[in-house]
C-alpha cells in the first residue's frame, strides 16, 4: 500500500498543475483585448473572493474547531489570521519598493506611474501564489486522515478549481506583452508551489496541526487585500471597456459551486 505521505505530496502536484491547463487555454486563444481583459480581471476577483471564503476562510475555522478550540476563540483566531495576511499584503508594495531600491527585487516593483499596471499584476499573482501554499497543505493532510476517499476528493476539488485561477493569471500575463508559452508557464508556476505546501503540511503535521488554519487564514486575508486594493478599483478606472461586475459575479457562482459540489 503506497504511503499516505507520499500520495498526498504527489496528489498535491497533480492538484497544482492543473493551472498549467488554465493557462494553456488562454495561451491558445492569444492575448485579450482590452474589453476580454476587463472581464477576465473581474473573473479573476470573484475567484479569489470566493477561495478566500469557500476554500480558506471556512476549513480555517472548521480546523480550529476540530483542534477543540470554542467557536468565539476559533472565529477569533481566523480573524486575526485574516487580518495579519491583508496587512503583509499591504505591506508588500512598501517592501518591494525598499528592496528593489538595494538591487534585490526587480526593479518593475518599485512605486513609478510606468511600473503602476505591473505592480498590481505583480499582487495578484503573488496572492494566488501564496494561497496555493495551504491548499497543497489541505491535500497532503487530507491524505492522512482514515478515509483515502477524502484525499482524493480534496485533490480534485482543488485541481478544478485551479484551472480558472491558471486561467487568470495567464490573462494577465498576456496583457503585458508576454509570449503564449510564457503566459502559460507562469500560470503553471503559481500551481507548483501546491506540492511544496503538500509536504511542509506533512512535515509538521506530527508536531502540531494548529499551524494549518492560520495558513489558510493568512492567505485568505492576502488575496481579499489584492481584491479590494487593486482589481476592483482597477476594473473600475476601466469601465469605458464594460462593466466587469457580471463576470466577478460569474467567477464567484462558478467557484462556489464546485467548492459546495465537492466539499
Amino acid at each position: 500500500m503506497a504511503d499516505p505521505a507520499l500520495l498526498g505530496i504527489t496528489a498535491s502536484l497533480g492538484a497544482g498543475a492543473a493551472t498549467g491547463l488554465g493557462g494553456l487555454a488562454v495561451a491558445a486563444s492569444g492575448a485579450p483585448d482590452d474589453r476580454r481583459q476587463n472581464l477576465l480581471i473581474g473573473f479573476a476577483a470573484g475567484v479569489m473572493i470566493a477561495a478566500a471564503c469557500f476554500s480558506l476562510i471556512l476549513p480555517a475555522f472548521a480546523q480550529m474547531r476540530s483542534g477543540g478550540a470554542s467557536v468565539a476563540w476559533a472565529l477569533a483566531g481566523v480573524i486575526a489570521a485574516v487580518w495579519l495576511g491583508a496587512g503583509v499584503m499591504g505591506r508588500l508594495g512598501l517592501w518591494a519598493d525598499a528592496l528593489a531600491a538595494r538591487g534585490l527585487a526587480p526593479a518593475q516593483f518599485a512605486a513609478s506611474p510606468h511600473n503602476a499596471e505591473v505592480r498590481r499584476i505583480a499582487l495578484f499573482v503573488v496572492a494566488i501564489t501564496l494561497h496555493n501554499v495551504p491548499e497543497g497543505a489541505a491535500v497532503g493532510l487530507s491524505f492522512l486522515t482514515d478515509d483515502p476517499a477524502l484525499g482524493w476528493a480534496t485533490a480534485l476539488g482543488i485541481g478544478i478549481q485551479n484551472v480558472p485561477e491558471g486561467m487568470a493569471v495567464a490573462a494577465l500575463l498576456a496583457s503585458l506583452g508576454w509570449s503564449r508559452a510564457r503566459c502559460a508557464a507562469g500560470a503553471l508556476a503559481t500551481g507548483l508551489v501546491e506540492p511544496l505546501g503538500g509536504a511542509l503540511a506533512v512535515a509538521v503535521a506530527q508536531i502540531s496541526a494548529a499551524v494549518l488554519p492560520w495558513a489558510l487564514g493568512f492567505s485568505a486575508g492576502a488575496m481579499l487585500f489584492v481584491v479590494a486594493a487593486e482589481i476592483i478599483p482597477h476594473t473600475r478606472r476601466r469601465i469605458e471597456h464594460g462593466s466587469a461586475t457580471p463576470a466577478l459575479m460569474a467567477g464567484l457562482v462558478l467557484m462556489m459551486v464546485l467548492d459546495i459540489s465537492l466539499a
